[in-house]
């Protein structure tokens, strides 16, 4: 199942680059048969080999093994919003919004925050750029001597390891949507 999915997409590609299987075979040094093989889903081809073959279509590894995706699955829908329970922050709920089945490189949070609360009694500091766009309310962004009142339609940048906390004064509670980088390395 697997090899006749990598078998097609290696045939994709190869088509791609409007090449013949011989023409292929002769830039990767991969013999003939062996390509055949592969793109009927019959061979059974070591990594070497699909580096080289990968090297030859200029694609990832990865590009291979990819699932497809279907279009629907990266759409997350209000009623889907997950729920992150995160023990360092009592006072603030947070949702993950980012759709889609695979891991991205950017995830997308909401986080409520009730009057007169704050995010941590301490600062938050990650590895991870993010940014903050406040959808609601108004809340004071604090920076470890600095202190910034952020209102509806404002966003800051949160620079990696920038020690910071969200606090609500008011008397509404506060939506801020998190833009958050990854690093998937």
């Amino acid at each position: 199942m697997v090899e006749s999915r990598i078998g097609r997409r290696i045939r994709r590609y190869r088509k791609d680059k409007n090449l013949t299987i011989r023409q292929f075979s002769e830039i990767s040094g991969v013999s003939t048969a062996l390509v055949s093989q592969l793109e009927r889903g019959i061979g059974n081809p070591s990594l070497s080999v699909l580096k080289l073959i990968c090297a030859t279509l200029g694609i990832p590894l990865s590009a291979l093994f990819n699932e497809e995706i279907d279009n629907a699955s990266l759409i997350r829908r209000r009623t889907e919003h997950e729920r992150i329970h995160n023990p360092n922050e009592k006072s603030a709920v947070y949702f993950n919004l980012t759709p889609g089945p695979l891991k991205s490189n950017v995830e997308l949070l909401m986080m409520v925050l009730g009057p007169g609360r704050e995010t941590n009694r301490d600062f938050s500091q990650h590895f991870e750029e993010e940014i903050a766009f406040l959808l609601e309310g108004e809340a004071h962004l604090v920076f470890e001597d600095e202190e910034f009142l952020l209102e509806p339609g404002d966003a800051v940048r949160i620079l990696p390891s920038r020690k910071h906390k969200l606090r609500n004064a008011g008397e509404k509670r506060v939506r801020v949507l998190f833009i958050k980088s990854r690093n998937n390395g």
